[in-house]
């Protein structure tokens, strides 16, 4: 099984992902991801076997009361890309306010997940919902000049929307020729 653990944008907000999506239409080489499928990543784990899940979701579980992290209210806002506005490979869409209570989730998965034998992350966490991810840079220039007019913005132009987060998810990716499919395989609530 290829697991993360993630929190998911609610089915209200896919309209607005995909009309952010859609400001960048005209830059080629960019795989946009499925706005239904909008999620922030806390951690992925890749291959899984199943015989790990129960002791995993206790894990996640302990996790999650560790960080201390209460149902809260996140925004989504603003853009950026990774490793670099000179380098792009994913073009995202940012984190407003709730990014405190997403790191602190971060860490403490990150924290239980590595006792437990998964890699540790190789770079800092930025909460961030990934939107494309840029297979060749042909349309580089119009992904910079949206990146930096984000930067410039007051915020409200590239918002996509405010929700409540209650929960976390650990999540299966299964691979197929028309990109991945999500399916839950266990929530866990923050209280």
């Amino acid at each position: 099984m290829r697991l993360f653990v993630s929190v998911d944008l609610p089915d209200d907000l896919a309209e607005p992902v995909a009309d952010l999506q859609a400001e960048f239409a005209d830059a080629s080489g960019l795989n946009f991801v499925e706005p239904e499928q909008a999620h922030v990543t806390l951690k992925f784990l890749g291959d899984v076997d199943e015989e790990r899940l129960p002791a995993l979701t206790d894990e996640l579980g302990a996790a999650v009361d560790d960080s201390g992290v209460d149902p809260f209210t996140v925004r989504y806002g603003g853009l950026g890309v990774f490793p670099s506005l000179e380098y792009i490979s994913v073009v995202w869409l940012g984190v407003d306010s709730g990014g405190e209570e997403f790191t602190r989730l971060h860490e403490s998965i990150e924290d239980r997940t590595t006792a437990m034998g998964f890699d540790p992350e190789d770079h800092e966490f930025t909460p961030h919902v990934t939107l494309a991810r840029m297979e060749h840079a042909g349309g580089k220039e119009l992904v910079q000049d949206l990146v930096r007019a984000s930067e410039d913005a007051d915020g409200e132009e590239f918002a996509v929307g405010e929700t409540r987060v209650e929960e976390v998810r650990l999540t299966e990716s299964t691979l197929t020729n028309d990109g991945p499919v999500y399916s839950t395989v266990e929530s866990l609530p923050l209280e």
